[in-house]
């Protein structure tokens, strides 16, 4: 059994305001160094982060790494280009950064990672010092600079209805 994953329908395209803020979360910024950085409250980020999931289907409680992932792969904002060559990671270590990207409870990361609960960790810190990554965000956007992860190109924008 798969674990569940965003869904695949049409995405609702960024409102001007929303896009700009997905592009600071997709720098890399956490949502009270967004506030700070447009001047806005911490609610209102908070609100508007929670409008960029719906948009983009993403569940809940979905941490931001699976997020970004998900903006990039529609296309919502600007793919980072890379700073530093691609380090050369092990097809488990590719599956994982996957799991990353597209899941946020570990016990559905461990599943999709084809990895024991137990060892999921110790994988995840090994695969953030292979990469020099802060966290797993910060992975995810790496990934995407690197072209690690693909382009879902049939949910860009819901354009093509």
């Amino acid at each position: 059994m798969n674990p569940p994953v965003t869904t695949k329908a049409p995405i609702t395209p960024l409102t001007p305001t929303l896009r700009r803020v997905a592009q600071h979360l997709a720098n890399g910024l956490s949502a009270q160094e967004i506030a700070t950085q447009t001047a806005l409250s911490p609610v209102t980020i908070r609100q508007y982060l929670r409008d960029i999931r719906e948009s983009l289907h993403c569940p809940p409680r979905c941490k931001p790494a699976v997020i970004v992932h998900r903006l990039f792969t529609t296309q919502q904002v600007a793919s980072p280009t890379a700073d530093r060559p691609a380090p050369s990671l092990t097809p488990e270590q590719r599956l994982l950064l996957r799991a990353i990207a597209e899941h946020s409870d570990p016990r559905d990361i461990a599943v999709a990672a084809k990895l024991a609960p137990a060892d999921q960790r110790a994988a995840l810190d090994q695969l953030l010092a292979d990469t020099d990554a802060r966290d797993t965000t910060h992975l995810v956007i790496l990934a995407h600079s690197w072209e690690l992860l693909p382009i879902d190109t049939t949910a860009r924008s819901g354009a093509s209805q």
